[in-house]
């Protein structure tokens, strides 16, 4: 889809909207987002995934509010924990969603018994996925997520409403 620099979750949104439907027309999506540090990197996250998503045909509520869910825990966990840059990834193959935050630090996330200072992202990952893990990124960590298997039917050209093949 080309490089586009944003200053704003609204002008992701209104640059996704402007985007030729017909190029979007594959098995296969991907899309990364760079966020600034700070308290406004998980709304903006959220705001941006849930955009990307609905413009790629996922548009059933209750998954998508689970989606912010985690995507808003990852890029929390990253602002807190984490340093440096944080970087958003999103990657389809039909119904099947992978989300992805990379930062700086390379701490492990693990389970931890919970506390008013936090403890719960584990499990709260952990209850809205299929499967989660960490990896290696640039000398910090890329957390995964596999989201559950997006349970509405998918339109035939993604990124647009057509259901047919034509």
């Amino acid at each position: 889809m080309g490089n586009v620099e944003c200053r704003s979750a609204d002008e992701v949104e209104r640059w996704i909207d402007s985007y030729p439907k017909d190029c979007l027309a594959m098995s296969e999506l991907t899309a990364q987002l760079d966020l600034p540090l700070g308290v406004d990197a998980p709304a903006a996250a959220r705001r941006v995934v849930t955009a990307v998503l609905t413009s790629w045909g996922f548009r059933e509520e209750h998954w998508l509010e689970a989606t912010q869910v985690v995507v808003s825990e990852l890029v929390t966990n990253a602002v807190r924990h984490g340093g440096g840059a944080v970087a958003v990834s999103i990657e389809t193959h039909q119904e099947q969603v992978t989300l992805a935050v990379a930062d700086g630090s390379s701490v492990v996330p693990r389970r931890r018994d919970p506390d008013e200072a936090g403890g719960r992202g584990v499990a709260v990952i952990e209850a809205l996925s299929s499967a989660w893990g960490v990896r290696d990124h640039q000398g910090g960590k890329q957390v995964w997520v596999q989201l559950r298997t997006y349970p509405g039917p998918l339109p035939a050209h993604p990124g647009t409403d057509r259901t047919d093949a034509a």
